[in-house]
């Protein structure tokens, strides 16, 4: 009895062709419908992505309040002189000089404000130094002004929460 069972089913199975069985088990409307659905489903997960990201950029990781002029300025210095040329800010750019993106806190800003201001100051009015072997910056010659603006941008970016970007202190 078996057998036959299993013999009638392999007769009925050849005379059915891989497309048959599908198109009974899927209607065209089941599987416009799933399509559409699908699509809908993540266009709705886009949107809200999308919209969480301004959100959070918005509200959460910029300093609207800090961003004054001179911050403005400093990023107009740091873009007029192609500092991101030689430096990486915020991990973004080359790797011939340090990363400035926590150039503030690795000259004690948070600590001691002044001290860094002067430290980064002159660290860019010295440059190059001539040291044989080392890689040099060179001497851009900027006003007063222009140094204080761009250390006022490296200030501002410390501030920036970058969630642990980039991983180490570097430079």
């Amino acid at each position: 009895m078996h057998t036959q069972q299993v013999q009638e089913f392999l007769a009925e199975a050849a005379n059915h062709t891989r497309e048959q069985a599908m198109m009974e088990g899927l209607s065209r409307a089941a599987a416009r419908n799933i399509f559409l659905g699908g699509s809908l489903f993540f266009f709705v997960v886009f949107v809200a992505l999308t919209a969480h990201s301004h959100w959070y950029i918005v509200t959460q990781s910029t300093d609207h309040a800090g961003l004054t002029e001179s911050v403005k300025h400093g990023k107009e210095v740091w873009e007029e002189h192609s500092c991101i040329n030689c430096h990486t800010l915020l991990g973004e750019g080359a790797y011939f000089g340090p990363e400035l993106g926590n150039v503030w806190v690795r000259y004690g800003g948070p600590d001691s404000p002044e001290g860094a201001r002067a430290g980064i100051k002159a660290w860019m009015q010295i440059q190059p130094t001539g040291i044989p072997g080392r890689r040099q910056m060179p001497n851009f010659d900027l006003t007063d002004a222009e140094l204080d603006a761009l250390v006022d941008f490296f200030e501002w970016m410390s501030r920036i929460n970058t969630q642990g970007w980039p991983p180490h202190v570097a430079g």
